[in-house]
């Protein structure tokens, strides 16, 4: 066992974490958290000086959603029992965490192995020391198991020892059906949810097997006689089932894994949760050579995506926290079809489909909102859960402790053009038609059929969408914004291109989809003339998109003045001056800028990004994000770059940013977004994929993989030399476009070329 719990050897697939500071102690127990997109569970100090138990992570199964019975319900992600609950004491105590020189408690996150190490010292005063080794992981390759391992060295004393190995928790979010030695099940207290556990536990002393000494339900007890240089191991497998519906018996699943994982012991679980992170490193993994901050940055981020998505369940998403921490209930929003789906799609097309079968199946919420409201089509929830239902909370907690509306839920409309873009780009990227015909097509018809109902006709001869709140959340009930207007109008024109494609090549499915959907010629014509006349902002003459009506009137602040600040701007100015200011929460006409970069003709990108740039607050962790990668692809390569290391920091850094309540899934997506569509310039187009480098004068190269049609490409940028090398390792010759040159690019012939050199940062950016 003890060979187990050594980490990877090459640092830079590791994350480690020697310090011991209890202010930041949920910092850590998030950013060391296993996850599998099934099951999460959190890291936790391994040691309290109280007689407490000694791993305490909170577990998370995803899609295991419940509403509370208050007066202004929420749904919320309930939690499962902790599963790695251990307490170890002797007979007049507990042991206690030894706070000595040097390391107190070091925590060790093995990305390449996906797995969370810790070690720690126990002692009795004088008379007893112990060193304890952990392991946890969830694996990637079984996606119901989880394995523990604890390995214990007695240095000094001799002592009668205690271990208690048990399940706590989820007493106030499940009730409890049925609890036996090494099975519990559970079901919530409303939406009829079911879970299901199932253990294995077992304890070695010196190799030989010790029979527990007490058990109970779910929790096994061991005393023994501890003698120096004697070595204790305690392995706990753990398999864990959610149903959905009555019809579903979780206990029989997780009966039949345990089974199986018992029979084929943990070294065997471990293998294979090894195998399945070593296949998915191999289509993901991102090389960073010259500057070990962003690799290390990268590599964290590509752990997290990795972590957060099962392809085999369509029923569920990843929330914004993915399963990392319970802040917003565990609520999906737009980052995941703008910030994640663009990996996924790139490196693991299995899971992005299985992501859109979510806002697939969650389609008819959709509708039902958009008909509570008098519109038409499919307007998806801000927030959403399993339903598809809106879950946005209508009231929070203000900074300044006054209670505020929540009025996204009802103005954030441009969730639903959101979705329609990563439907398009999934089925761009993969050419996979069967999910347009059976889904991707029903998206982007609702979608399309819900702006031509929002957008309204006025006397000026366009069509407006009034009132709503745009990325900016900043600035609420505003007319026209333009991130929503073209935004809309894309998706408009995606509907009425799909609408041609099915009815040219699947006449068949074309008729039923119509029929079923109540759509005919009158309507394609209305969205039609919606699409030409949306008003969309802008200026002809500048170039400028004015982010929303009146905005180019506000107060216009000097953000520079307030550079030291440790708010965000809207509790500096206070909520009613931002509002009738200039200064924006995140990235808006510059995040519209990001998705469509087509609809602004020549020099217009730069000139909207020097205008909203210096005008952002970055009161959101996804802002920098978008700002990075915007300024990589307008060549100031520089400017990304700090964006780059400031997106990494709100995670990986001990900054202001408090993340005891989840990692910021978007921001870790946003960091890919940044390296591959920003650095390397990647473009998705009809006929292939387009490359334009820009590297940082740091990174001597960047390496990384893409899924394309069917194909696998091997993408290498070497700064170094000025070369760019593209190679295809499997499927049909394609073309590649390279700074606007086609080139082909075929299993026997790689594809070599110069690449440009970056231009310097200038004033003007800023």
């Amino acid at each position: 066992m003890k060979q187990a719990l050594e980490p990877t050897a090459d640092a830079a697939w590791v994350l480690n974490d020697d310090g011991c500071d209890p202010l930041r102690e949920s910092d850590r127990e998030t950013r060391f958290t296993v996850s599998n997109g099934f099951l999460g569970a959190r890291a936790s100090h391994a040691v309290n000086r109280s007689f407490r138990r000694l791993v305490s992570p909170n577990s998370y199964v995803a899609g295991l959603f419940d509403t509370p019975d208050t007066d202004r319900p929420v749904p919320e992600r309930v939690f499962a029992p902790d599963w790695l609950d251990v307490r170890i004491g002797l007979a007049g105590g507990p042991l206690v965490h030894h706070f000595g020189q040097g390391p107190s408690h070091p925590l060790t996150l093995d990305m390449r192995r996906g797995l969370a190490l810790a070690e720690c010292r126990l002692v009795e005063g004088t008379a007893v020391s112990v060193r304890l080794g952990l392991l946890r992981f969830v694996s990637l390759s079984r996606r119901s198991l989880g394995l523990q391992l604890l390995h214990l060295e007695v240095d000094q004393g001799e002592t009668d020892i205690t271990l208690e190995a048990s399940f706590e928790g989820g007493d106030h979010d499940l009730i409890s059906e049925r609890l036996e030695i090494e099975f519990g099940l559970w079901r919530t207290h409303h939406s009829g949810k079911r879970l299901a556990m199932a253990a294995a536990v077992a304890l070695r002393i010196d190799g030989q097997d010790l029979p527990p000494t007490a058990l109970a339900p779910l929790k096994w007890s061991w005393t023994w006689r501890a003698r120096p240089g004697q070595v204790v191991c305690l392995e706990r497998i753990v398999t864990v089932a959610r149903s959905d519906g009555p019809d579903q018996d979780p206990g029989a699943i997780v009966r039949k894994e345990l089974s199986d994982a018992r029979r084929s012991g943990w070294r065997s679980v471990m293998e294979q949760h090894e195998t399945a992170w070593a296949n998915r490193w191999s289509c993901s993994d991102v090389e960073v050579e010259g500057d070990a901050a962003a690799q290390k940055a990268i590599r964290f981020a590509v752990y997290h995506l990795n972590s957060a998505a099962n392809p085999d369940d369509p029923r569920v998403s990843i929330g914004a926290r993915g399963l990392t921490g319970a802040d917003y209930r565990g609520h999906v929003f737009w980052d995941t079809e703008i910030f994640l789906l663009p990996f996924y799609i790139l490196t693991w097309p299995e899971a992005a489909r299985s992501l859109l079968m979510y806002r697939f199946h969650t389609l008819d919420g959709a509708r039902a909102k958009a008909a509570d409201r008098g519109w038409r089509g499919a307007f998806y929830a801000w927030e959403s859960t399993d339903t598809g239902l809106e879950a946005t909370p209508e009231q929070a907690v203000g900074p300044d402790r006054q209670i505020i509306d929540i009025l996204t839920g009802a103005q954030e409309q441009h969730i639903s053009a959101d979705v329609a873009y990563a439907v398009w780009q999934y089925w761009q990227a993969t050419g996979d038609d069967e999910f347009l015909v059976a889904a991707g097509a029903e998206i982007l018809l609702e979608t399309g059929r819900f702006w031509a109902s929002r957008a309204q006709p006025e006397a000026d001869g366009l069509h407006h969408i009034r009132g709503v709140i745009g990325p900016d959340e900043y600035h609420e009930a505003i007319d026209d914004n333009a991130f929503t207007n073209v935004m809309a109008r894309w998706n408009i024109r995606r509907a009425l291109e799909v609408a041609a494609m099915l009815g040219e090549r699947w006449p068949a499915e074309w008729t039923i989809l119509c029929r079923r959907l109540d759509l005919d010629e009158a309507d394609l014509g209305h969205w039609t003339g919606v699409a030409e006349t949306l008003a969309t902002g802008l200026d002809p003459d500048t170039g400028l998109f004015e982010q929303f009506t009146g905005y180019f009137d506000l107060e216009d602040v000097d953000l520079a003045a307030y550079s030291g600040r440790s708010v965000p701007m809207d509790v500096v100015l206070g909520r009613e001056r931002t509002q009738r200011s200039q200064v924006i929460k995140q990235a808006d006409v510059v995040a519209l800028l990001a998705l469509l970069p087509e609809e602004f003709a020549g020099e217009t990108g730069a000139t909207n990004f020097r205008y909203y740039e210096p005008r952002c607050g970055h009161g959101s962790s996804l802002s920098t994000a978008m700002h990075g990668l915007v300024a990589a692809r307008l060549g100031d390569v520089e400017m990304a770059l700090d964006y780059f290391h400031k997106t990494a920091a709100i995670d990986l850094a001990d900054t202001k940013v408090a993340i005891g309540g989840g990692i910021h899934i978007a921001a870790q997506g946003g960091l890919w977004l940044m390296t591959v569509f920003g650095f390397a310039g990647l473009s998705l187009r009809s006929d292939g994929i387009g490359l334009a480098p820009h590297l940082p004068a740091s990174w001597l190269s960047l390496g990384f993989g893409l899924q394309w049609r069917g194909r696998s490409l091997a993408v290498r940028i070497d700064q170094t030399n000025q070369k760019l090398d593209v190679s295809l390792e499997s499927g049909q010759p394609m073309i590649i476009t390279i700074y606007g040159q086609p080139h082909s690019l075929s299993l026997d012939q790689a594809l070599v070329t110069d690449i440009k050199r970056p231009r310097q940062s200038d004033d003007r950016s800023r």
